[in-house]
């Protein structure tokens, strides 16, 4: 996508989602005054949203924190199609999510923190819950969304009820669950490149006190990409993704509640697509006849992801408040191989292509082993009067056994060419609190406090070496240990019944990381020199966060306006400098980076027919380090910075993946029609110009707009609906992330897809 398109499709997205508003009242006459009749309906209001964002259940315009949630209808127009989690990037203010690994690992950023790792450890300053339950590896946070309630994304620092890596934010997940209320549905779909999106549930009262909920998602779409170099139609593209979710709640008396969840989720097929020297020098704009359909690869792409766990929530309603327990366990295995260079051959072994291909460069990750257990235990008051408080604890352990691998992508066969692997234990603990006094009807106060003990165990080993550096002599360990504490504290006041304002203080930490991808280092003293074993440590960093707000609902509920603006100050950012001359990524603290800026959230009925809802933020970042050096790239791309002894010193630049505007928006029209119901969405999300990599560059960087449509209608009493969707109507191709230790190399976003829908009812 050129910049030129994008700029005007981001006028064009910017324009609507500020003035759609007055667009629709412009275009609705004003009603014909008819005769009241005998009694009046009421007229249709925004419905309450009542979320979980401080652990209890409360109205959003309540809670003195940013906060934007997104429907269940919403999910199922922006992931129509057989779309993961990374459907959500854009969709919500200053949230944007990438990945280098396909439908696994998916990066969130918000406000523009992040983290670019890409190694398989890797710790994210945003956490993801997903029914109350932690998802600490960023393989885990792949895990299917289909059956949800609704999600909830709460910006800014969330480090006292939420914990460790949440500085930036939560995207929390709320899956729908059982009732004595008999339900049943089933959904599928069908379009472009074979794409087949199969899902359901079933659930209801078993007996007076046992209810259950079961649902499945089964997705699959067609290899649907050529590989040109060896001539075989259809070589790359596709997947196979299964996902299912048992939940019983039993409710033997009226005050205890036990609801346990069991799931699985299984992935076989292609992993993210590398596609060589995509970019034309000295600028980040396609080369000439790019064709998405089509690579030219003699590496080998597959991936495989398997996972099953479960967690258990006991609820206790004593006099005055609420005994919660959340116990959690997940597994998984995983392994994803990809052509890291795009391309086929090498300059010292041609041909080669497309383009220069300095060096081969096809490599894999896999997990054999991950375990996770999460325990925490938290009692919530619940009675009338103006204090009311909150305290827990929290254990978290995670048992990681990593590896990665190389192979030889000129050789027949590919043969493997070097392993190392990595061993981690991670062990953390927290006890939490906080306090909500009612000063007045108007004024509310809160503060909360957390403690946090941190532990992690690294062993790397380079068992079979590559042939410019030498197998490990004994394992390289590191060990990290820290202890720290976060807090918070806000006010809110009430204008008016539809009016509050609010103020909030609070910090957040990222505990220490390790990163011991040691395969690629350049070492030649079998791992005993710390400055080219490829093992680096990253310290604890601490974010603090102010931030002011307003939260209203107008013109008698029928428009919900929010809004927030902040800055935050983050010492000693852990940083990822990924790539460089090796395909390593090293662990950096900077000493200071800063951001600034503002949200907005609309939701509008501006007549029985329409809704809207639509979003804009402004995320300015800045990195603040005069001595904050990285290795640039070795692609032969155009960097921006100034070089300093072959480094490029990034002091000033803005974080990676960092765009400052995102806007976003879902208009739904629905009316009675025949004997059913019509229904319209349609969606769209843009984010401005973002940087790929730590360092600025005239390639590496791109801005992004997709749209999407879907038009259906439901008869039967709600009973049948069918619709039809697309994906990227207007056939964009975006660049998404690069890689840039070989050659320019891209990865983009998926061509239009067009597709059917029926869901059933029973």
């Amino acid at each position: 996508m050129t910049h030129s398109s994008a700029g005007r499709t981001a006028v064009v997205a910017f324009v609507v989602t500020l003035l759609f508003p007055l667009f629709i009242v412009a275009q609705t006459p004003p009603p014909a005054e008819p005769p009241k009749p005998p009694e009046e309906k009421p007229a249709p209001v925004l419905e309450e949203i009542v979320v979980t964002a401080q652990k209890r259940a409360e109205n959003v315009q309540e809670v003195p924190a940013a906060v934007t949630t997104v429907s269940d209808a919403a999910m199922e127009v922006v992931t129509a199609g057989g779309a993961d989690v990374k459907a959500l990037s854009g969709r919500v203010p200053s949230l944007v999510i990438e990945s280098s690994f396909g439908r696994a690992f998916p990066r969130f950023y918000i406000r523009g923190l992040g983290n670019t790792d890409f190694d398989l450890n890797a710790s994210q300053p945003v956490s993801m819950i997903y029914d109350e339950e932690v998802l600490e590896n960023p393989v885990l946070k792949g895990m299917p969304v289909w059956d949800i309630e609704r999600v909830e994304v709460l910006r800014g620092p969330q480090g006292t009820l939420f914990g460790r890596n949440t500085p930036a934010g939560i995207v929390k997940f709320e899956s729908k669950k059982p009732s004595q209320d008999h339900e049943a549905y089933v959904q599928g779909s069908y379009g472009t490149f074979g794409t087949a999106d199969i899902r359901g549930a079933v659930g209801g009262g078993l007996t007076s006190t046992l209810s259950a909920r079961f649902s499945f998602l089964y997705q699959r779409q067609d290899d649907w990409i050529d590989n040109a170099h060896t001539g075989q139609k259809n070589a790359i593209g596709g997947y196979r993704n299964w996902a299912s979710r048992l939940q019983l709640l039993w409710k033997p008396i009226e005050h205890l509640s036990v609801l346990t969840n069991l799931h699985a989720w299984d992935v076989d097929g292609t992993a993210r697509v590398f596609r060589a020297n995509i970019l034309q020098p000295g600028s980040n704009s396609l080369v000439p006849g790019f064709d998405q359909r089509s690579v030219q690869q003699d590496g080998l792409n597959a991936q495989t992801i398997s996972s099953q766990g479960g967690n258990v929530k006991v609820d206790y309603d004593m006099a005055g408040g609420t005994l919660t327990s959340v116990t959690a366990f997940e597994q998984l295995d995983m392994f994803s191989r990809g052509d890291i260079d795009g391309g086929f051959g090498a300059s010292f072994a041609p041909p080669y292509g497309p383009g220069f291909i300095p060096f081969y460069s096809e490599s894999s990750d896999g997990i054999p082993k991950l375990t996770q257990f999460t325990e925490e235990v938290r009692y919530a008051t619940h009675t009338t009067s103006p204090l009311q408080w909150l305290a827990g604890a929290f254990l978290f352990n995670e048992n990681l056994k990593a590896e990665t691998r190389s192979y030889t992508s000129i050789a027949p066969g590919n043969p493997q060419e070097g392993r190392a692997t990595q061993k981690q234990i991670a062990d953390s603990w927290a006890m939490f609190g906080s306090v909500d006094y009612r000063l007045s009807p108007k004024w509310k106060l809160k503060g909360g406090l957390r403690f946090t003990h941190d532990e992690k165990k690294l062993t790397a080993e380079r068992q079979q070496p590559l042939f410019f550096n030498t197998k490990t002599i004994a394992p390289v360990r590191a060990n990290t240990d820290d202890d720290f504490a976060n807090w918070d504290v806000s006010a809110s006041y009430a204008a008016s019944p539809t009016v509050n304002l609010y103020g909030r203080v609070a910090t957040g930490s990222r505990a220490p990381s390790i990163q011991g991808r040691i395969l690629f280092a350049p070492d030649t003293t079998g791992g005993t020199n710390p400055a080219t074993n490829g093992l680096s440590v990253a310290d604890t960093e601490n974010l603090l966060s102010t931030e002011v707000g307003f939260k209203t609902e107008l013109n008698e509920r029928t428009l919900r306006l929010n809004g927030a603006i902040y800055r935050y100050t983050v010492d000693g950012q852990q940083m990822t400098a990924v790539g460089g001359q090796y395909n390593v990524s090293t662990l950096l603290n900077a000493d200071k980076t800063e951001g600034y800026g503002f949200e907005s959230d609309i939701n509008w009925l501006p007549a029985p027919e329409w809704l809207a809802t639509l979003g804009v933020s402004y995320n300015h970042t800045q990195i603040k380090d005069p001595r904050l050096t990285v290795a640039p790239c070795g692609g032969g791309c155009t960097v921006l910075d100034p070089i300093v002894g072959g480094l490029a010193n990034v002091n000033g630049n803005s974080l990676p993946h960092a765009p400052e505007w995102i806007v976003n928006g879902i208009i739904d029209y629905r009316k009675l029609f025949g004997a059913g119901q019509i229904s319209s969405s349609l969606d769209w999300a843009y984010h401005s110009d973002k940087q790929f990599f730590l360092y600025e560059s005239k390639e590496f960087h791109a801005d992004s707009f997709e749209l999407g449509l879907r038009v259906g209608y439901t008869w039967a009493n709600g009973k049948y609906s069918a619709a039809v969707f697309g994906r990227n109507l207007t056939d964009e191709v975006i660049v998404q992330n690069g890689i840039d230790f070989n050659n320019l190399t891209g990865m983009t976003n998926d061509p239009r897809t067009m597709g059917v829908e029926f869901a059933i009812h029973f």
